[in-house]
């Protein structure tokens, strides 16, 4: 309980912080879901014309990004502090970090929350949910409501996981910021699409090497069934709210591992 109690208390000091200057953070999230925004129109756009890639129609490609809008929503306010953390080591901080009584990565997790990026994100996410779930000719009953969920903790704890990961080795490399995004925001990128649109090395990064197939589009095979599925194991589509728990407990072993290599950087 104590440490929820951290938590907990971690976040209403960045949610406080955050509300001394509403005026600004309100600027910044409308940014940020404009920003995001402009990628969704230019695929609507392109997809009046071409009306579908790879059998996925407007409204199916929409609820593809709205999986990974909410997902990365939740994961930008809980591992914020672990998105540029080898400035964190660099710059002396972690040092402070070592000796709180406290579980160290518990210490990152919910540090300085991104609150603004999250609740662009996450409105985005929201209304691209809002229009696209009735469309899709998804059944809504409960075990869909509760895979759907199963599927957002699970797309949650894959990229909390890579993000600890891309921590981890901050401890072995100088810097780290290259390897982050080539493997995670480029491959974020390609999420967006049906992977089944891609070459095969592609698919094979994006399910086995940085799994953001198991964040949405194996989640979205589950609710839609589209055909392209037939490219893969059809367990994929029933495990995939559990990948999550698998990778963010090998990355969280991964840290663990890690962060005994970690010497303080002095002065």
């Amino acid at each position: 309980m104590g440490e929820i109690r951290v938590v907990l208390q971690s976040l209403k000091m960045s949610i406080h912080t955050r509300m001394q200057y509403r005026g600004d953070s309100l600027v910044a999230t409308l940014a940020v879901f404009f920003r995001e925004s402009a990628n969704i129109i230019a695929i609507y756009l392109a997809l009046l014309k071409f009306d579908r890639i790879n059998d996925w129609n407007v409204n199916e490609m929409l609820f593809l990004y709205s999986i990974l809008f909410l997902t990365y929503a939740f994961v930008v306010s809980l591992f914020a502090d672990l998105r540029q953390f080898s400035d964190t080591i660099r710059e002396g901080r972690f040092d402070r970090l070592l000796v709180r009584p406290r579980s160290l990565l518990l210490q990152l997790i919910l540090n300085n929350a991104d609150l603004i990026a999250s609740a662009g994100h996450g409105t985005l996410g929201i209304l691209l949910f809002v229009i696209s779930a009735g469309r899709v000719g998804i059944h809504w009953d409960l075990v869909t409501i509760l895979y759907y969920i199963g599927a957002i903790i699970g797309g949650i704890l894959i990229q909390g996981g890579m993000f600890i990961i891309f921590s981890s080795l901050c401890f072995y490399f100088v810097e780290t910021n290259s390897i982050r995004d080539i493997f995670y925001w480029n491959m974020r990128k390609f999420a967006g699409y049906p992977i089944s649109i891609y070459h095969k090395l592609i698919q094979g990064i994006l399910i086995y090497v940085v799994p953001f197939a198991f964040v949405n589009y194996f989640p979205a095979q589950y609710l839609l069934r589209k055909e392209d599925m037939a490219n893969y194991p059809a367990i994929y589509i029933y495990i995939a709210p559990f990948v999550g728990i698998i990778v963010y407990a090998a990355a969280y072993l991964f840290w663990r591992v890690s962060v005994k290599r970690y010497y303080s950087t002095g002065n």
